[in-house]
């Protein structure tokens, strides 16, 4: 998955879609921020869309960063999307099973109550930088980039068309 639209992205830096925004872009996924706030907007220079449906392309993944009882809404708009998404993510303190199961009956996966910038860092290893057990043992070495240290599950940053 390597397009990730953001509903309820904040252009406040320390809101954690802000943060999990900037993480993303440095890991070099293409990153749409979708809040009708900030509809016509830059946010960390990717235009902000008011709703999913007035993303041009395709969406691979929708992290929702609102409320469990939002999310229904949010996932029936996902739903309605040519082609539909891949997964839909919703944020740690999110869950609706009743969306979850509408979007799985749709063929659509779905994670509920994670974070994709924690879990990447579980998987990268990276996370462990920080005292947290990842779970996972390896040998891989960070890499310089860009000034600081990544150990991404990618190559490093891709760019996008």
């Amino acid at each position: 998955m390597k397009t990730v639209a953001i509903v309820g992205a904040s252009a406040n830096p320390t809101r954690p879609s802000h943060l999990v925004m900037k993480y993303l872009l440095a890991k070099g996924y293409r990153v749409i921020p979708v809040n009708p706030g900030l509809a016509g907007k830059d946010l960390l220079g990717q235009p902000v869309h008011a709703n999913l449906t007035d993303i041009p392309g395709r969406i691979d993944m929708v992290d929702i960063f609102r409320n469990s009882a939002a999310a229904a809404a949010i996932t029936e708009e996902a739903l309605r999307l040519d082609p539909r998404p891949r997964a839909i993510w919703m944020q740690l303190g999110v869950r609706n099973d009743e969306a979850a199961a509408r979007a799985e009956d749709a063929g659509v996966r779905v994670v509920m109550n994670r974070c994709p910038k924690i879990e990447y860092g579980r998987l990268s290893h990276e996370i462990a930088w920080t005292g947290v057990n990842s779970r996972t043992i390896s040998s891989k070495r960070p890499k310089l980039q860009k000034g600081f240290q990544h150990l991404g599950l990618r190559a490093g940053p891709h760019k996008h068309a």
